[in-house]
């Protein structure tokens, strides 16, 4: 053993900062508010103090917050409820009351002080799905709102980049006009872009549309996969497609427009409802070469757009094409350019009676996200001048479905499908 003497240097730092760690987690889990407010605002070594980790189980304050109002056992969680905590619609499995009344109080400051709110433990669970499973549901509803504020903001300050952007644009435009009118040799400045925000929508987190566009599809009987495994559609969503044809075209001799073709699933039954027109608009050249092969472009009433939404309906915007029936389904795109299509696109397209649709699978490789997501598309589809109605339905077991696929892009048990119209 070394011999330790005077000038021995003795590094305390990082034993220093895991105790603070446990004292915070140790308050948030005791839900003593007073202490944490001490602690959150006077640890200077830890910046981010209402966002610490313990290392061992990857527990946040929030997760800790939450865990502690879980039984230790079946038979304490049997004993609580015998003791009068009495089982709820937001406490199902009877919890302790006095334990969640005082959790929900300390979520709610932790939150208030930065805490975020799908911070990922050990286990893969935020803090909304440690709330979920253990019953919690009032704490799971805290932690469903404080995402909807985030994304909302999210989105906004996406819009204002955007904004911003276009504003540099003209800026960096002018300054460039001056210069080369001093000087026949001044070369362009190149237009920076904003930093692209993660989003939590696109059906695969690190595929873009670009890159989709691009790649190899796999096209099968049963799906379609990209050239990195991901699956872009699969048959087990044929009982939602139905469902969804059925309520956008529920007469015959109506006209729709269906953005986003792929295996053709939402068409064969939008045929199967016997449609006056069927426009169809497919961005990727071998889903268009597969529709081809299959006769779609003989099919009666079909008319094929091949290109990106984006270029095809300002087109027919222009031309007065209007329908009865619309329905979205892209694949790598994120809730931005989702928003962009329902705020600027569906009022020049949409008869005044009609219906539009999407496939909602945003958010849904996690029930909380999933969650989180119907209610930002729910407020920002009230701004854009719509009601939606959602429609429950049962997903049946996937468990086998995902094999030979790089992700599960959905694990939620109900799907909400949407039914869009104008506001009265």
């Amino acid at each position: 053993m070394p011999e330790i003497t005077d000038d021995t240097p003795i590094h305390l730092t990082e034993v220093d900062i895991d105790l603070d760690v446990q004292e915070i987690l140790l308050a948030a889990s005791q839900h003593d508010i007073p202490k944490l407010r001490r602690l959150l605002r006077t640890q200077s070594a830890l910046p981010d103090a209402a966002n610490v980790k313990d290392n061992e189980s990857g527990f946040s304050p929030l997760h800790s917050a939450i865990a502690a109002c879980e039984p230790d056992s079946d038979t304490e969680g049997a004993q609580n409820g015998a003791d009068g905590a009495k089982t709820s619609e937001l406490n199902p499995k009877g919890l302790d009351n006095e334990s969640l009344k005082a959790a929900v109080e300390t979520v709610k400051f932790l939150l208030q002080e930065g805490a975020i709110w799908n911070d990922l433990d050990k286990n893969n669970e935020t803090p909304g799905c440690l709330a979920r499973r253990i019953g919690a549901l009032e704490l799971y509803g805290l932690i469903v709102d404080a995402g909807v504020r985030a994304e909302l903001l999210l989105n906004r300050l996406d819009a204002y980049e955007e904004l911003s952007d276009d504003d540099n644009e003209e800026e960096e435009k002018q300054e460039n006009d001056e210069n080369q009118a001093e000087t026949a040799n001044t070369t362009e400045t190149e237009t920076e872009t904003a930093p692209e925000l993660v989003d939590a929508t696109t059906t695969n987190p690190g595929v873009n549309n670009p890159q989709y566009l691009e790649s190899q599809l796999n096209i099968q009987n049963d799906r379609i996969l990209d050239s990195d495994q991901n699956g872009v559609m699969m048959a087990w969503e044929s009982d939602i497609m139905r469902k969804s044809a059925k309520a956008l075209l529920p007469t015959p001799g109506l006209k729709v427009l269906n953005i986003g073709h792929g295996m053709g699933i939402v068409d064969g039954f939008f045929q199967e409802q016997q449609p006056a027109s069927h426009h169809i608009i497919e961005a990727h050249a071998d889903v268009v070469a597969e529709m081809k092969r299959r006769g779609w472009d003989s099919k009666p009433g079909v008319v094929i757009h091949q290109g990106r939404w984006q270029d095809i309906l300002p087109g027919l915007v222009a031309a007065g094409e209007m329908f009865d029936a619309i329905y979205y389904d892209t694949f790598a795109e994120s809730y931005g350019d989702f928003r962009e299509f329902f705020s600027e696109q569906v009022i020049g397209l949409l008869e005044q009676e009609g219906r539009w649709g999407f496939f909602n699978g945003m958010g849904a490789d996690r029930q909380i996200s999933y969650d989180v997501y119907q209610k930002v598309a729910e407020m920002d589809l009230f701004e854009a001048g719509f009601d939606v109605h959602w429609e429950e339905i049962a997903v049946p077991k996937l468990e086998g479905e995902w094999e030979g696929v790089r992700r599960a892009y959905w694990v939620v048990d109900d799907y909400r499908l949407p039914l869009c119209k104008f506001m009265d």
